[in-house]
Formats: C-alpha cells, sequence, structure tokens
C-alpha cells in the first residue's frame, strides 16, 4: 500500500510517498505539477533500481533516515536508553491531519516506547514550507541528534551555498561542489553565531541572481545547530538541520525549530524574495510604521556618559532627522569598561545623579523616542549579581572567560525572575520604546535550553510591555535568525559601519533578511573597525539600502558632511513606506567590482536601484547595469537621484549624467542602464517610475 500527500501552489510542488506503513519519503520538489498528475505514479517512479555490491532494497531518504533500514548515510535520529543502549527504532504509520496545505503525520515504535510526528505547512502567500519534527519517548531517554524533517536535493543541482563569516564579517558564502560523503556543520557555540549562519542553497553552477534553479533552507533557531548535506555513494543527496550535536537535556520530549525551505525557478532572488516576504509578513511582529531613523551613541561616547553631552548629541541628531535615540552600554552600575557591573542593572548614581528621566526628558521633548542597551544574559564577576549568586553561572567555574564576562543559566526560573524584574523596574518606569538586546561571547557549553531560557524571557517582556521594541545583537550579526526575529523587530547586523564592508554584507544577508528588519548605520568618518576614511555620501546611501541609522557623534560633522546626511535621510524618509516593504533582488553585474541590487516596490509601480563601486573597475568605463524584476512591456521613468556627485573626471555625455531617461522594462532588464564613470568607493542612487500605459 503506498500513502501519498502533495503541498504545492502555483510555485512548487512537495510529494511524499509513504510504502507499507513506512516513514514517508519526498519522491518529488520541484516546480509545481497540475493538478491531474498522478502521485501514486510519481511513488511508483521514483523507486530506483539496485545492482551487485548492494542490499536488495533502497533504505529510503525518509523525513528521518532509519538506520533500522540498513540506510547508508547519516541517519535522521540518534538516541539511547537510560542504560545507554543505541535505540534503533522502526516506526509505522499511526494518523495523520490535513487541512489545505497543513499536513501532520505522526509514526510510532512500540518495542523502543517511541513516537515521531512531523508536521509540514506551505505558506501560500510566501510559498515557503515550515518544517517540523517532534519525538515523543515513554521513558527518559538521551538524544544526540533529532533532525528537522529531511529532504533530498536532486543530482543536478550539484552545487551549494553556505554560510560562514566573523566578527565585522558576517554573511560570507561559498560556494561548493556537491561529492560524495557529508559535509556536516556542528556549531556548537551556543548562538546562531558568525560563523554559522544557519541556512543553504543548493544550486547548479549556473544558478545566478537571476536566473536558474534553487533549492533554499533556514533553521528557525538561535542556539547551536548541525547542518548535514550528503551525497551517498549511490549518488541520492540528503540535507539535514537540526539542534546541535549532543545538545538536547535528557527528558521524553524532543523538538526540532522549524526548517523553512523552498524552490525557485527565478534564480537566487526568487528564493530570496520568499524568505524577505515570510520575515516580513509572518515572522516579525508589532513592528514600528514607519520606521524610525535610528540613532545609537556607542560609537560617539563609548562608556563616557556626560549628560550635557548626549543632550547636546541628541540634539543634533534630532536636526538631521533621527526619531529614536538608543543610549548603549555604559548607563547602569559602576560601567566604566567592559571589565564590571554585567548583571546590575541598575542606574549608576555618578553618571545619573537624578536618573534617566532628565535625559528621556529631553530626547521626547525633541520627538525622539528613547531606547536603552541591555545585556541580559551575561554577568561580570565584578558585579553585586555575581557575587550573591556565583551558583547561576552556566558551564564550570574555571572555563574560559569572553570579554570579561561569564553567562547566566537561562534555564534557571530564578535567574529568569530576576531579570524581569530588573529590566521591569526601569521599562516600566520610564518611557522607553525600545530595548538593544545585545550578546556578547560563545557560551561554555552547547545547551539547547539556555536559547530556550532566553525565548521564555523575552517573550514574557514583550507581554508586560508590548509597547518596547526589541533589537537582536550578538556583537553584531552573532545571533540573527527567524527564531529570535519572532520576538524582536530589528537585528544589528554587524558591529562594521564601514560602508563597504556593509555593501558585502547586506548584500548576502538579503538572501534572507528584509531591508525593514535589518539595521545599517552611518558610522563616523574613521571607521572604528575597519580604520578606514569613506566619504559621507557611500556611507549614507549603503544606510539608506535597509533601516537607516547613525551611530557616531554628529557633532564631527562638517557642514557639507551634515548637509549630504540630511539630503539623503529625508530621501529615505520620503520613500520608507514603500521601501521597508520591497522586494531586494540582487543584481548580476559583469564588473566584479560593483555590488548592485534593486529594490522594487510591492505594487511594482516604482523601484530604487543602488550600485556601489566598490574598488577600482578593471575596465575603463563602466558597464550597463541590467536590472531585473520589472515589467518588461511596461515604461519606466528613470532619475540618476544623486547625478550632482558625478566627477569631473567624467568627460562624457551619458544620458542620465544629464535627464532623466525613459525605456521599457525589456530594454532595462536586457541592455540595462549606461552611467557616468565614477571613482571607487561611491554609489549612483537610480530611482524608477512605471508610467500609465
Amino acid at each position: 500500500m503506498i500513502r501519498t500527500w502533495h503541498l504545492g501552489d502555483r510555485h512548487q510542488s512537495l510529494v511524499l510517498a509513504c510504502r507499507n506503513a513506512g516513514l514517508p519519503e519526498v519522491v518529488y520538489w520541484g516546480p509545481a505539477l497540475p493538478e491531474s498528475e498522478n502521485l501514486q505514479v510519481l511513488a511508483k517512479a521514483a523507486v530506483m533500481d539496485v545492482t551487485g555490491g548492494m542490499v536488495d532494497e533502497n533504505a529510503p531518504i525518509s523525513l528521518n533516515p532509519e538506520a533500522s533500514r540498513t540506510f547508508p548515510g547519516q541517519t535522521g535520529l540518534s538516541a539511547r536508553d537510560a542504560a545507554g543502549k543505541v535505540l534503533a527504532p522502526r516506526f509505522s504509520f499511526q494518523s495523520e491531519e490535513r487541512a489545505g496545505n497543513e499536513l501532520s503525520l505522526v509514526y510510532s515504535d512500540e518495542s523502543c516506547g517511541l513516537s515521531l510526528r512531523f508536521d509540514l505547512s506551505l505558506t501560500e502567500a510566501t510559498s515557503l514550507f515550515k518544517l517540523k519534527a517532534q519525538l515523543q519517548s515513554q521513558e527518559d531517554i538521551v538524544v544526540d541528534w533529532l533532525a528537522a524533517p529531511v529532504l533530498p536535493v536532486p543530482a543536478y543541482a550539484d552545487e551549494m551555498i553556505e554560510f560562514s563569516g566573523r566578527w565585522c564579517s558576517e554573511f560570507l558564502t561559498n560556494r561548493l561542489p556537491f561529492a560524495p560523503g557529508a559535509r556536516v556543520r556542528d556549531n556548537r557555540t551556543g548562538r546562531t553565531d558568525h560563523a554559522h549562519f544557519p541556512g543553504l542553497i543548493v544550486c547548479n553552477p549556473t544558478t545566478s541572481n537571476t536566473a536558474g534553479e534553487a533549492f533554499a533552507f533556514h533553521y528557525g533557531w538561535s542556539g547551536g545547530h548541525r547542518m548535514v548535506a550528503e551525497e551517498l555513494a549511490d549518488g541520492r543527496r540528503q540535507v539535514q538541520f537540526g539542534h546541535a550535536f549532543a545538545s538536547l537535556p535528557t527528558g521524553t520530549l524532543f523538538a526540532t525549530a522549524p526548517l523553512y525551505a523552498t524552490y525557485s525557478a527565478d534564480g537566487l532572488n526568487g528564493a530570496a524574495v520568499r524568505f524577505q516576504r515570510h520575515v516580513r509578513s509572518q515572522i516579525v511582529k508589532d513592528a514600528r510604521t514607519p520606521r524610525p531613523v535610528h540613532y545609537n551613541c556607542w560609537e560617539a561616547v563609548y562608556f563616557d556618559h556626560k549628560l550635557d553631552e548626549l543632550k547636546a548629541i541628541a540634539d543634533r541628531a534630532a536636526e538631521l532627522g533621527a526619531e529614536r535615540f538608543v543610549l548603549d552600554d555604559g548607563w547602569f552600575g559602576k560601567r566604566d569598561d567592559d571589565t564590571s557591573s554585567l548583571g546590575d542593572w541598575t542606574i549608576d548614581p555618578s553618571k545619573y545623579p537624578d536618573g534617566l528621566t532628565p535625559l528621556i526628558d529631553h530626547i521626547t521633548s525633541l520627538g525622539m523616542e528613547f531606547g536603552i542597551w541591555y545585556e541580559p544574559e551575561m554577568v561580570n564577576e565584578d558585579s553585586g549579581l555575581y557575587r550573591a549568586h556565583p551558583d547561576w553561572i552556566l558551564g564550570p567555574e574555571d572555563q574560559t572567560r569572553g570579554r570579561q564576562q561569564l553567562v547566566l543559566d537561562m534555564a534557571r526560573e530564578d535567574v529568569r525572575k530576576y531579570l524581569f524584574d530588573q529590566m521591569s523596574a526601569v521599562l516600566g518606569n520610564h518611557a522607553v520604546g525600545y530595548v538593544k538586546w545585545d550578546h556578547n561571547r560563545v557560551l561554555p557549553v552547547v545547551d539547547a535550553p539556555q536559547t530556550e531560557g532566553v525565548y521564555a524571557l523575552i517573550d514574557q517582556l514583550r507581554r508586560a510591555f508590548p509597547h518596547v521594541e526589541f533589537e537582536s545583537c550578538s556583537s553584531g550579526g552573532g545571533r540573527i535568525d527567524f527564531g529570535i526575529l519572532e520576538r524582536t523587530q530589528r537585528v544589528w547586523l554587524s558591529d562594521s559601519n564601514d560602508a563597504l564592508e556593509r555593501q558585502r554584507i547586506q548584500h548576502d544577508a538579503a538572501l534572507f533578511l528584509p531591508a525593514s528588519v535589518t539595521g545599517s548605520h552611518v558610522g563616523p568618518r574613521h571607521c572604528h573597525t575597519s580604520g578606514r576614511v569613506i566619504g559621507m555620501s557611500m556611507r549614507a546611501w549603503t544606510a539608506a539600502q535597509r533601516h537607516l541609522g547613525f551611530e557616531m557623534d554628529p557633532r564631527e560633522l562638517t557642514d557639507d558632511e551634515a548637509r549630504m546626511l540630511k539630503a539623503v535621510t529625508d530621501w529615505w524618509k520620503a520613500n520608507r513606506d514603500w521601501l521597508m516593504q520591497a522586494d531586494i533582488l540582487r543584481l548580476d553585474t559583469i564588473d566584479p567590482a560593483i555590488i548592485a541590487e534593486i529594490q522594487v516596490a510591492e505594487t511594482g509601480d516604482r523601484f530604487a536601484a543602488f550600485a556601489a563601486l566598490t574598488r577600482p573597475s578593471d575596465q575603463i568605463l563602466p558597464h550597463p547595469i541590467r536590472l531585473t524584476g520589472l515589467d518588461p512591456d511596461a515604461v519606466y521613468k528613470i532619475t540618476l537621484t544623486n547625478r550632482d556627485e558625478t566627477p569631473g573626471l567624467s568627460r562624457g555625455a551619458p544620458l542620465l549624467k544629464y535627464q532623466d531617461l525613459t525605456v521599457s522594462g525589456r530594454y532595462l532588464m536586457s541592455h540595462g542602464l549606461t552611467l557616468p564613470w565614477r571613482f571607487p568607493e561611491t554609489i549612483c542612487v537610480i530611482e524608477g517610475q512605471r508610467l500609465p500605459n
């Protein structure tokens, strides 16, 4: 007997088959199938041959490949009973529930006392699959590994794009060939981490931003995770995601985080747009609209808080267009550097003798919202909290320190209660509209309950203070994923405010993240993390491609810099309503020195494109920039928004240098735009308006 199920929409289809009551396997994942497709035939057609040197039947790449069926690769479950005996269940079908594109399947093995449930859904508004697995045991067991529902990928998609990085260089993409064996990445840092963003894209060598097929994955979990991309000896391939190996506690109930996945026939952009839309419409809750222009004082004052200076900085930030002022690290305890006071979340009377109210009143009188920095999960040994509760520390006493701090055990209810009470005393007694939630070190042990505890505390604070927005920061982009975004409205993408580095980081992060949640700031003239000096135009327009903010001492600006920043900020405010809901489409450029993207409005009637020249080009004159995502039969009016920045060495007469251009979408996507010559480390900003028929 074969049971079959089909989850699909106009973009893609996922077909499952269950043979003889065994675990279901994916027998088709790809372009949308016609409603008339015979699923029984597909299930039978998926059976592969056997030959010499093989067992007599190929073990399926089921949603949880089983060792008991002689599966030759990474199995979906690794578990032991209380005595240490390895469990090898053989699951059989028990029940199903189906409602539209939502499907739940339950399987069990009575001899092992185990039940395995799969929850599968396709969000039709965004064409993104959400897949979860849950294991129930009648007795306490140890689970080293439980995969989210496992998906195969086809042999013709023989490359993968995975993500690595480091502090100040997040979302590095690595394009690797599939090869026999397993590519395993086990992130045991206890957070999403700069070096281990939980994403993967499987594609072809010819897949580009704008064309080709792609199978994209994201594991929505903020703790350590594990990824397996494996090619079996018989040529079949599977992708597994789950919590980091051996990070689950002993118990009777185990669940994965959601695995989000999608198939795109429209290149990397097709998958990216679905992830972006899903974050905006399904993941992030209660984000402030319009998105306010952000100011953060960290790179202006660091720990040196002086009330009069902060007021003067706020005055200048407001003049430049800021609408939110965030007081960063240094306002609490005796926090004059990073060696003390984490955990003592009371206002420092030496810096704020009358509390925070005088500063908050000044900021709100300027029409700005007040925000404040916390690092709740951490503690310094030089703190009242540590002296009172050394038993609240996660990990051994002799562990290696990180940034002069230890980690609180967030799985403990008493720890969460203390933090909730401390934070509530500030949030409940002051006009606070925003919390920057930081996390500045890896964990001493990999521990899933730690992440669950963080989720519980943020959820409790969100319920108590629904008017407060939260930002996820972890030394920049160390904790960015859909799990934390279910609880926050913004992520701090990187501690690097270097506009050149930001161009690359933003470009690659857009494979998963929309502009509305991606914080990007105009940093100091002299970048504190790279040492580079970059012009204001490049800094301001780079930040304007995402959720715009400032992070410098605005009093350092020259008159020309201030005028440029104010002009870009005004432009962003005038366009933010549609920009923050736009699709970010990465552009394929002939010139490797250029990073370019187009942001297309939901209505399709307008767009903004950005082409940043990050280094000198190899050729003399710029190649045309081909756009994407437009209506080929529509006519667009094209404006070079910052044409007044064209340098004197541009001595020719390209049309956009002097006047607007009216052309078809087909021309823009096939031939592209010819732009004026410009210096490296500058950017061209192009606006397009679709004209009525």
